[in-house]
């Protein structure tokens, strides 16, 4: 298989273009302010905001943000409630202005799992957006890497079991192709911020050559400037892609 493409800005500099978020550090930034851990959620939408704005005046193509993991329902039932509140309201107040901007939504994960009122919204959303191209912003919601790697599989084992396919010619491609993040270019950061040291399930599969970026920063605090202090750091990284 050859190494993925590098793009560069002409100069051999490599360009970020695919930016994936572990936004981390709602609770711990509520507990800093003595706040309930809602307003800690409520903060990170406002992050969120931020990045948004300012992810294609410093060229990002593509944001996948890490909203809600399929672990995340071990959490008590009221947080998770909120956040799914938290969510609607998301989608209903920013949809207008983010299609206005030229923002496409779309989502990935088991989302079509979700409260049927949820899921109209998500499917209303990526229909009036789906024409834009400013940005793609990729929301992970009920989502986790092992599980989609396994919906993966299984798809093609049923096209292979069906005749439709030979199971001598899966490759790499083929699987790719079957994951939700299909006709995407692979992250090229995968970024976490509170300073977590982990990927927690997220992107398993396309973060085979991403470069990992942890920042102590956590996610409510997050802004424009440590936005561009990620791309100084990205581009001060060699890419290999297992070579020399």
């Amino acid at each position: 298989m050859p190494a993925p493409a590098r793009p560069d800005d002409g100069d051999g500099a490599a360009v970020l273009r695919h930016l994936a978020i572990i936004m981390d550090g709602n609770g711990r930034w509520a507990a800093r302010n003595r706040l309930p851990r809602l307003a800690g959620h409520r903060a990170g939408v406002e992050a969120l905001r931020r990045v948004v704005e300012a992810a294609p005046r410093l060229g990002i193509e593509v944001l996948t943000l890490y909203a809600f993991s399929s672990e995340n329902w071990k959490r008590p039932a009221e947080e998770v409630s909120d956040l799914m509140g938290l969510l609607r309201h998301y989608i209903r107040s920013e949809v207008k202005s983010l299609n206005e901007n030229g923002v496409r939504l779309d989502f990935i994960g088991n989302w079509q799992a979700l409260k049927p009122d949820l899921v109209s919204l998500i499917e209303e959303a990526r229909a009036l957006t789906g024409g834009n191209t400013r940005l793609t912003m990729v929301m992970a919601l009920n989502y986790g890497g092992q599980d989609e790697i396994v919906r993966a599989a299984r798809a093609l084992a049923a096209d292979a079991a069906a005749g439709r396919i030979d199971p001598a010619a899966i490759d790499v491609a083929a699987l790719a192709g079957r994951l939700d993040t299909a006709g995407l270019p692979p992250p090229d950061v995968v970024l976490r911020t509170s300073g977590e040291m982990r990927l927690s399930n997220f992107l398993l599969w396309q973060a085979a050559y991403a470069e990992i970026v942890v920042t102590e920063t956590l996610w409510p605090d997050f802004n424009a400037a440590h936005l561009m202090a990620v791309l100084d750091e990205f581009g001060k990284r060699e890419r290999r892609f297992g070579g020399r």
